[in-house]
């Protein structure tokens, strides 16, 4: 007799195990139960869908080959059995069934199982604020809303949008709104940067600036208290601790949670958080259960600690691995490094593992090297600045993190790929300094900047850099740290450092960088320069030099000014 595989959930990892299975096992009989009637869509396409980059939400559901993944589609083309707008109530494990309901005709069944696979996903977080069930008010829970959303954009309804939350889902609908709607968009973010606990706040301040750049206001360090109504149900403003924002449309972006309540109720093990607890071969505490996607807890392969990962690149993999374990081949997935790029108007920013301020709260004495230089070979025409920070554990050297920021292309997400398998390897400094990368010049650079950050992280760790944080940098030049004795080095062209000698007499100074080892005993006595180029790269060289000479008093600021000028710094036009 053939097997029954049950699937319930049908957006990401759900198909994937269905679809595996069954060509994995040909004479099984699977049967896939979703309440919604849209199914198998990509889901972190959606805000490419509200932007127009992708004209019609079909191409979310339709294969490379332009079928659309529907009812049809699986039972045709697939061999599966799919009951759409059928919720699953409850899993009976003694009886090994999972009882159903018709959601549009109140009919009620069940559906017998020899393995069940639970793809429930996740659901958005609302913050519970007074009005926000108000009409306007959308969350990015499913492709439904998403169609909603855009018909309000269509027919010219919105012209001021709200979005709360500064994550990616948040930033990447901003985006969508201002870029190709021209709507005043702006981001309310609750903590004090945006995309919290994934970059650190260097990269985050430079995302900041771009997307004011580009029109969105962000306000970071607010909450939103209340949404207005117009007086007939429909929202008009957001206020917050520290402004009130008059709007037609308002997004909620702040996070999702676990979709566990299925499986808690059938006596499952889950988090506290309400996440499915799996084993290495996604089975749950029920050997015959299997789950995956947004729903389950995962591993951190960084902090070695348990996880919450909804993306959906982790969903399909984990929904082979399903499979395979069903169908009698030993698979495992082993858990997540947490890598992550999106797109921001001509940017892109990007991460792999875990940032700085994660790595310390976790109680790891970690430091983040930055390094800046170009994406291909300084004489090629198209060349552009690649930021990427390296987060390393002083104590054993172990690489645990690379953020990055970079013009929109492919580069970065290169050295983010690359930085993946090599933090999932726990690899070293070492390991990434000798690196071998594809090397021509339209392509990367000699010495890729990857590398080049690790040799970054090689001389920090090692006690021969010694560098000050572009925050504490900002607080000395805003007047709000009291460092009396430091001063500015400046090694770039005179023509470069002008504006800033005019600006700060009395704490800029400036020496050519080929100048200084002839001319080091001109330096302004008893004072700590903070030695500055465009990129970091000859401050270093030059604070080797004055250590050398007995100048012990030197700090060098990572990235340089093409950092600060990317912070929307200008002081030194004022």
């Amino acid at each position: 007799m053939s097997q029954k595989i049950v699937v319930i959930g049908a957006v990401a990892a759900g198909p994937k195990a269905a679809c595996r299975v069954k060509r994995l096992l040909p004479d099984a009989e699977v049967t896939v139960i979703d309440q919604d009637d849209l199914i198998s869509y990509g889901g972190c396409g959606i805000p490419y869908y509200v932007s127009g980059d992708v004209p019609d939400e079909k191409e979310l559901r339709s294969t490379s080959f332009h079928m659309v993944r529907d009812e049809r589609f699986f039972r045709e083309a697939k061999g599966l059995r799919v009951r759409t707008l059928t919720r699953a109530v409850s899993i009976d494990r003694k009886e090994k069934v999972v009882k159903v309901e018709d959601v549009s005709k109140g009919g009620k069944d069940t559906v017998p199982y020899d393995k069940l696979v639970i793809a429930t996903g996740s659901r958005p977080n609302v913050i519970p604020v007074p009005g926000r069930d108000l009409r306007g008010i959308f969350t990015i829970s499913s492709l439904q809303q998403a169609i909603a959303i855009k018909d309000l954009l269509a027919k010219g309804k919105v012209e001021r949008a709200v979005v709360i939350g500064g994550g990616a889902i948040g930033i990447e609908m901003a985006e969508s709104l201002a870029d190709l709607w021209g709507i005043e968009t702006r981001i309310v973010e609750f903590m004090p940067q945006v995309l919290p606990g994934i970059v650190d706040r260097t990269i985050a301040s430079m995302v900041e600036q771009h997307l004011r750049e580009n029109g969105v206001e962000v306000f970071t360090s607010e909450a939103a208290q209340r949404f207005d109504d117009d007086g007939e149900g429909w929202v008009t403003k957001v206020v917050t601790n520290g402004r009130e924002l008059p709007c037609d449309l308002v997004i909620m972006a702040t996070g999702v949670r676990p979709r566990g309540e299925l499986a808690s109720k059938a006596g499952l093990e889950v988090s506290p958080y309400g996440a499915i607890v799996v084993n290495q071969r996604m089975q749950t505490s029920d050997p015959d259960i299997y789950a995956a996607g947004d729903c389950v807890e995962t591993f951190n392969l960084v902090t070695g600690k348990k996880a919450y990962s909804p993306l959906g690149s982790v969903a399909n993999r984990q929904g082979r691995v399903v499979a395979d374990n069903i169908a009698g081949i030993p698979s495992r997935f082993d858990g997540v490094v947490g890598s992550f790029i999106m797109k921001v108007f001509d940017i892109c920013v990007g991460a792999a593992g875990i940032s700085l301020d994660v790595a310390r709260a976790e109680g790891i004495d970690a430091v983040s090297a930055m390094a800046v230089q170009s994406d291909r070979a300084h004489f090629f025409p198209t060349k552009a600045l690649m930021f990427n920070n390296l987060v390393v554990s002083r104590s054993d050297r172990r690489v645990l993190g690379l953020q990055g920021f970079a013009k929109m292309g492919d580069g970065l997400l290169a050295r983010l790929n690359a930085a993946a398998g090599m933090i999932a390897r726990r690899a070293v400094i070492e390991d990434f300094s000798n690196l071998e990368l594809a090397y021509a010049p339209p392509f990367s650079t000699a010495v890729d900047v990857l590398n080049a950050a690790a040799n970054v992280a090689d001389n920090l760790v090692s006690g021969r850099l010694r560098t000050v944080s572009t925050e504490e940098f900002l607080a000395w030049m805003d007047g709000k740290s009291e460092h009396p004795d430091w001063m500015a080095l400046d090694l770039r062209h005179h023509r470069e450092a002008e504006p800033w000698i005019k600006a700060f007499p009395d704490r800029w100074y400036a020496m050519v960088y080929d100048e200084i080892r002839e001319n080091y005993e001109k330096l302004p006595k008893g004072k700590t320069f903070i030695i500055i180029c465009n990129a970091g790269t000859r401050s270093y060289e030059i604070q080797v030099f004055l250590r050398s000479k007995g100048l012990e008093n030197t700090l060098v600021l990572p990235g340089g000014l093409n950092v600060i000028r990317r912070l929307g710094v200008t002081w030194w036009q004022q």
